[in-house]
């Protein structure tokens, strides 16, 4: 029987979904209540083989499945981003959006198939509403989608089914189901995202910051997978390996990823990027205060430790001290989302390889840096680093950054939405950055009421809704570009429904929240 946690997830989940499509009703509306009702089911089956040890992989402990809030994400965001471009008569990013909600809505479908089928006995119930929606979804994907975005959406499937097979064997323990589809359904459309521009490149199609995005995620997921396989056969730690691995780094970097984006974006990608990050005055300013920051955030890591020395009792980092990167983070992203948006893109792109980059160093042992990011990061650990990576730091980052990434430029006129939608690229901001932080602090230090089956308290959770909307009330102040036009309500709503679910889910808050808060906003 499911417990009362993943209930009250759940139900706010439906909660979320009906209102959107209560703003957005058409043909897929229906197909989304249909996966959200059998991944709530099949979320149950899943839940009870990790509890039996059944599950094919070995999936991280400590949270049940979370299948039914990652199946959600991917079809509400193409459904709300469909809306937006239809309402601005952008064609191109409509059929988009049909293919992104198509995409999300068929790996999470397969991925549910798997679930049931691996179950013994096999779930006759749950089968009989998997094979319903399956079949409104499909049938909705006929007569809605041209051959070639079938053709698409397929190769999306395909790329997912062979990433999970490999990371998932690779990496055991690091990602819940949940996890796993939202993070390699993601990599998986954007690797067939990168393949098809590469194929059909056409001069002035396209940014080329939205270029720099797609190679730069895929080239260091290439590159992880490349020294994997080859530490098989050889011990990373030695000093040889370490060499050969800064050598290759630079070889496939130079000898690859270089000319793949340089076919793209038509330029030499270094020139680019220079001229790009000192362009303007301001930009200047901005990387020499990012700078600051970065420099205190590395400070604040070495400061800890040496605490940790002399107090040889302390083994692990407070939940207020891990708050400390969410102050550094906002700090750094509230400029740029008010001065330079374009800028905080590439620069968000740009620290997310480098996260990554310094991850393999970390997890390969690779000297002479290797041990040492061990040693340091080993005090920032919490339940959710329960695998061989550590990944706490790149979802924060990857929270962040996703509302700015996915930001539908194209269907906004002048560069901003009317209304919530005007909130998009500060989803991160809100619901990470300010009210999962306050969130924590209030309720590690003076809450008192827990909410049922849950550590989380509800001072922290009215006190995180009470300070995401002081915080927009500070955006409406300083950002002259946010115009929302009396849609407070749908605000209050939003954040109130993305600060109950942090209470209560169990997955990655810093990568499921800010996601459902943009979906709300956009919707």
């Amino acid at each position: 029987m499911l417990n009362k946690p993943v209930l009250v997830e759940s139900l706010i989940v439906f909660t979320i979904v009906l209102c959107v499509h209560a703003v957005v009703w058409d043909r897929y509306s229906w197909c989304s209540v249909a996966l959200a009702i059998q991944a709530f089911y099949v979320q149950f089956k899943w839940d009870r083989l990790l509890q039996l040890g059944g599950a094919v992989f070995q999936f991280r402990t400590a949270a049940n499945s979370g299948l039914l809030p990652a199946s959600m994400v991917i079809p509400l965001l193409g459904v709300t981003m469909k809306e937006r471009c239809k309402a601005a008569g952008i064609v191109y990013f409509e059929r988009f959006g049909i293919v992104v909600a198509s995409t999300g809505m068929l790996v999470a479908l397969f991925l549910s198939v798997i679930a049931v089928g691996i179950t013994k006995p096999v779930p006759t119930n749950t089968c009989i509403l998997t094979g319903v929606a399956g079949s409104i979804i499909i049938y909705t994907m006929k007569h809605s989608l041209t051959v070639s975005e079938v053709i698409e959406v397929l190769e999306v499937l395909l790329i997912f089914v062979y990433l999970s097979m490999i990371l998932l064997y690779l990496l055991p323990r690091c990602f819940t189901p949940g996890e796993a589809l939202l993070v390699l359904g993601g990599v998986s459309f954007v690797l067939n995202q990168l393949i098809k521009r590469s194929l059909n490149v056409v001069e002035g199609r396209g940014e080329p910051i939205d270029f720099f995005l797609l190679v730069a995620v895929i080239g260091v997921i290439l590159l992880g997978l490349f020294f994997t396989v080859l530490f098989i056969f050889m011990d990373s730690g030695t000093w040889i390996s370490s060499m050969f691995f800064h050598m290759m780094t630079a070889v496939l970097g130079l000898g690859v990823i270089m000319p793949w984006l340089y076919r793209l974006i038509q330029r030499n990608p270094l020139f680019w990027l220079l001229q790009f990050l000192f362009q303007t005055q301001t930009r200047v300013y901005l990387l020499v205060f990012w700078t600051f920051l970065a420099a205190s955030a590395c400070g604040i890591v070495f400061y800890q430790n040496a605490k940790r020395s002399s107090e040889s009792k302390k083994h692990q980092a407070s939940t207020i001290t891990r708050k400390y990167f969410h102050f550094i983070v906002v700090a750094t992203y509230v400029p740029g989302l008010i001065y330079d948006r374009q800028l905080l893109y590439v620069a968000a792109v740009l620290c997310l390889a480098v996260f990554i980059f310094l991850e393999y160093i970390r997890y390969f042992r690779i000297k002479p840096f290797g041990q040492t990011l061990r040693h340091l990061l080993s005090l920032f650990l919490d339940e959710r680093d329960s695998g061989p990576l550590i990944l706490t730091h790149i979802y924060l980052l990857l929270g962040m950054s996703l509302p700015v990434w996915l930001f539908p430029r194209s269907c906004a006129p002048k560069g901003s939405l009317s209304g919530a939608g005007a909130l998009v690229p500060y989803a991160g901001v809100l619901a990470v950055g300010v009210g999962d932080t306050i969130a924590s602090v209030f309720g590690s230090t003076m809450g008192e009421i827990k909410w049922p089956g849950t550590k989380k308290t509800f001072e922290g959770t009215m006190t995180a809704i009470f300070a995401q909307i002081i915080a927009v009330a500070l955006i409406l102040i300083f950002d002259s570009n946010v115009n929302l036009n009396s849609s407070y309500a749908w605000i209050l709503a939003s954040v109130s429904l993305v600060s109950l679910l942090e209470a209560y889910t169990t997955q990655i808050d810093n990568l499921l929240l800010p996601l459902y808060l943009q979906i709300m906003f956009m919707a």
